[in-house]
C-alpha cells in the first residue's frame, strides 16, 4: 500500500534531501526511522532534491509498505495507523525533521513526477539581526534597487532555457523550465514554517527595529525596507538554479548588471542536453550563487 508523507526540515545539518555515500541526508534519516518502526527496509521517494543547507517548510514524499504491520502501528484493517506512525516518527527523528501528515495515497501517486509546481522562497535582511542569521541572508550593501530587481525578474516568467543558472554535475535531460511566479516582496522577519504567512501568529514587534509589524512598508513603498523575500514558482528547477538567480538579481539591484543584460542570459526554450563543460560555460555568464541557508522549499502542488 502506498502512503503520502508531508514533512518539514531544517537543512542546516544535512547535505540535502537525497542519500549521499558519506554525508547525512534527510532521505537517509527518514528511511532509517521508518525501518526502525516498521522492522523492514522502507525506501522513500521525495518530491525532488534540495541542495546542502537548504530547508523545506513543506515537502512531500511517498513510500510503499505491504509487510506485516507491527502491532502498535496497526489499524483495525491491518493497514498502518497513520496518526500513530506520525507520532512515533516524530518521537525518534531529530529535532530538525518534523512529520506534518501521513495518509494513504493512490497506488500510482508519485511524489516526484506528479508534482506540477514547486515554490522556493529566499529570505534576505538588510539590517543586522542575530535572530535572522540562521535562516536569512544578511545583505548589507547600502544601495539596492529592488524595483529594478523586480523588473528584471519579469524576464524569468514563461518557458525558457535556464542553463545559465544551472550548476554543472546535474543529470537533467533538458534545461528548459516554466516559471509562473518570480518576485521580490517585503516580509516579516521570522517566517513560520509550514503555514501561509497570513495564518501564522505574528510577534507584535520586529525584534531589532522595535516597531509594530503592521507599519512595515508595503510592496509599493520599498524605501528602507529591512526584510525581503524572493518567491519563485516553476514546474521544475535545475541544480542551484534559485540561488544563482538570486545572486544575479542582486547584481542588478546594485547596478552591476542592467535589466536588459539579465534578460539576455535567458534563452528561448531548446531541448538541448548540455555536458558539464557547456554547462560551466553558460553558468559563468550569470552572477555568483547566494548562500543556501536562506533558501526554503515552501510549496509543492499536485
Amino acid at each position: 500500500m502506498r502512503y503520502r508523507l508531508e514533512l518539514s526540515y531544517d537543512g542546516a545539518e544535512f547535505c540535502g534531501w537525497q542519500i549521499q555515500p558519506k554525508d547525512p541526508s534527510v532521505q537517509e534519516t527518514l528511511e532509517r526511522a521508518l525501518g526502525t518502526l516498521l522492522r523492514d527496509r522502507v525506501p522513500v521517494t521525495g518530491a525532488g532534491r534540495t541542495d546542502t543547507g537548504v530547508s523545506a517548510s513543506f515537502y512531500v514524499a511517498h513510500f510503499d509498505f505491504d509487510g506485516p504491520v507491527p502491532e502498535p502501528l496497526a489499524a483495525k484493517d491491518n493497514s498502518l495507523d497513520c496518526k500513530q506512525l506520525r507520532f512515533k516518527l516524530n518521537a525518534i527523528l531529530p529535532k530538525s525533521v518534523c512529520i506534518l501528515q501521513i495518509a494513504p495515497a493512490a497506488p500510482d501517486f508519485n511524489a516526484r513526477f506528479d508534482a506540477v509546481r514547486r515554490q522556493y522562497t529566499y529570505y534576505l535582511h538588510r539590517v543586522k539581526d542575530p535572530f535572522c542569521e540562521r535562516y536569512s541572508y544578511y545583505y548589507a550593501y547600502p544601495e539596492v534597487d529592488f524595483d529594478a530587481m523586480n523588473r528584471a525578474a519579469g524576464a524569468l516568467l514563461g518557458t525558457h532555457d535556464f542553463s545559465c543558472f544551472e550548476k554543472s554535475g546535474g543529470d537533467n535531460k533538458t534545461s528548459v523550465c516554466t516559471v509562473f511566479t518570480a518576485r521580490w516582496e517585503p516580509c516579516y522577519p521570522v517566517p513560520a514554517a509550514g503555514k501561509p504567512e497570513e495564518e501564522c501568529p505574528r510577534a507584535p514587534f520586529s525584534p531589532i527595529l522595535r516597531v509594530p509589524v503592521d507599519t512595515l512598508p508595503s510592496a509599493s513603498d520599498t524605501s528602507g525596507v529591512p526584510y525581503w523575500r524572493f518567491v519563485i514558482e516553476a514546474d521544475r528547477f535545475l541544480r542551484n538554479m534559485v540561488r544563482a538567480i538570486v545572486g544575479t538579481l542582486l547584481e542588478v539591484g546594485r547596478g552591476r548588471r542592467s535589466t536588459d543584460e539579465f534578460a539576455s542570459l535567458i534563452l528561448p526554450p531548446q531541448e538541448t542536453r548540455y555536458d558539464d563543460s557547456a554547462r560551466e560555460s553558460r553558468r559563468s555568464e550569470a552572477g555568483e550563487s547566494v548562500p543556501g541557508h536562506a533558501l526554503f522549499l515552501t510549496d509543492i502542488r499536485y
